[in-house]
């Protein structure tokens, strides 16, 4: 458990804090992957902040201040000569790298077709993702419902899982379990079975059938036995036979943190015993982010849903719900439809996308990056142990968690601090997250290679050398 950690940061999830909008004089970079050649940001680039902070709310802000002009592959431009490498695919969408010709063109083609948008009507674009998407799939795991968000997959993910328990076990079984630091998005049941507690404030009339039971990271939460699930779902006060449905992320996005592989075993058996529908959450972990198409592949079980999106187009909206076809198949026609479900050029974005990470294994690319991310991120804990509490990586997706010197108690201002210098320095991530905002989280397209991949390591590292010695 979380010995030295003040639950109230819970409320604070990124701290709500800004970056600094006044330009800043910066040693100028300029190497093969990076070109800072003016102050940061620069001062034409303010009016477009200042409009956003005037015309949009106040939650979109506290990104790096950065007016994109234009993405390519790897990296982020803005108007005046700087070039960022890019370690944020844009909240983990680009994994095929940003605005590729493939992806661009196929957008393009659709668009010239004629056909932008035709509601759930038949057209030739949807079935045939449908069909790429199941072929990647593992069985039984052959349906496929396009939708728009992740936060859509897993509202219509929760429906189903309810809907199946009530059809074998009656209306009393339409318990939901997710796990504590969880993130299945921003709507009324996602943010529910999500485990933020301060993300929850708004909500107030908590549904009693959605709990929370501890994630097995083993380092923020140290019991990562089987027992735990078991002792936490009889202290809900629900019995197996109430609950419908268990929903979790491949890997928790706060880390990534991944749960034992013989836990999601023992997991998976549960479910199966009390015919519970168990869904992985893959918006984040899907599409060769891991080094594994999947990243529940990791531990060698098959859910009945897959929830995901983000690198399904590395561009458009799109998300996707694939299921087990008794599950799917419930609700009867014109019952379970989307506005935009498949539209059209979402579709053509992402068969361009897939085919390309399928043709280029970028998966393989991932896997072997990996190796070469996770030492580097090693490494640089080693050189502060006192304040990177703990690192985890899997493929092109990494994170180094800060705590305060020499405790464990999550440090959100080291984060903030060491993202900032590498902005300053060409290296692009987005805000700190986590729980308690104290992640820095890498997670670069996965086009890219390791002599870029080296690069940003070394900047990285000097950052949190420059920032650790800010700390005194």
């Amino acid at each position: 458990m979380l010995d030295n950690v003040n639950v109230v940061l819970t409320n604070r999830f990124h701290m709500g804090k800004e970056y600094d909008t006044t330009p800043k004089t910066v040693p100028h970079v300029a190497t093969k992957f990076r070109t800072i050649c003016t102050p940061v940001p620069h001062p034409e680039s303010i009016q477009h902040i200042e409009r956003s902070r005037k015309y949009e709310p106040l939650s979109m802000r506290g990104m790096p201040p950065i007016v994109w002009d234009r993405a390519e592959d790897i990296f982020v431009f803005d108007k005046y000569g700087n070039r960022w490498l890019d370690w944020s695919s844009g909240v983990l969408v680009t994994n095929c790298g940003h605005g590729v010709p493939e992806v661009r063109q196929a957008i393009i083609d659709q668009v010239n077709s004629g056909l932008i948008h035709n509601y759930v009507f038949p057209s030739e674009e949807r079935p045939e993702l449908c069909e790429l998407i199941a072929s990647v799939s593992p069985d039984p795991l052959k349906k496929v419902f396009l939708l728009s968000t992740g936060s859509e997959a897993t509202e219509c993910a929760i429906k189903l899982s309810r809907a199946h328990g009530i059809s074998v076990g009656g209306r009393e079984k339409i318990g939901i379990i997710g796990f504590d630091r969880g993130y299945h998005g921003r709507t009324l049941a996602s943010q529910q079975a999500g485990g933020m507690s301060g993300q929850k404030t708004w909500i107030v009339n908590m549904d009693p059938a959605i709990i929370n039971v501890p994630f097995p990271d083993g380092y923020w939460e140290g019991d990562s036995s089987f027992d735990g699930f078991l002792q936490a779902v009889e202290k809900s006060g629900m019995k197996p036979s109430q609950i419908a449905g268990v929903i979790m992320e491949s890997y928790q996005g706060v880390g990534p943190d991944f749960a034992p592989v013989e836990y999601i075993e023992k997991l998976r058996a549960w479910c199966t015993e009390h015919e519970v529908v168990l869904t992985f959450d893959e918006v984040q972990s899907g599409f060769g982010r891991t080094g594994k198409f999947w990243a529940f592949e990791h531990y060698g079980v098959v859910p009945d849903l897959i929830c995901c999106g983000k690198g399904i187009s590395s561009s458009l909206p799109l998300a996707a719900v694939i299921g087990r076809p008794d599950i799917m198949d419930q609700f009867p026609p014109g019952s379970m439809t989307s506005t935009h479900s498949g539209n059209p050029v979402c579709c053509a974005a992402a068969l361009a996308n897939i085919r390309k990470l399928l043709d280029e294994d970028l998966t393989g690319n991932a896997a072997r990056m990996g190796t070469v991310l996770l030492a580097g991120c090693l490494a640089i804990q080693a050189k502060h142990p006192e304040v990177i509490g703990n690192v985890t990586g899997a493929g092109l997706v990494a994170g180094l968690q800060t705590v305060k010197r020499g405790t464990k108690q999550p440090d959100h201002d080291l984060a903030h601090r060491v993202i900032e210098l590498c902005y300053q320095k060409g290296l692009l991530f987005f805000a700190p997250v986590g729980a308690w905002g104290q992640t820095v989280k890498i997670c670069p397209p996965l086009t890219i290679p390791q002599e870029a991949l080296e690069e940003g390591l070394a900047v990285l590292a000097e950052a949190f050398d420059e920032a650790v010695a800010e700390l005194g």
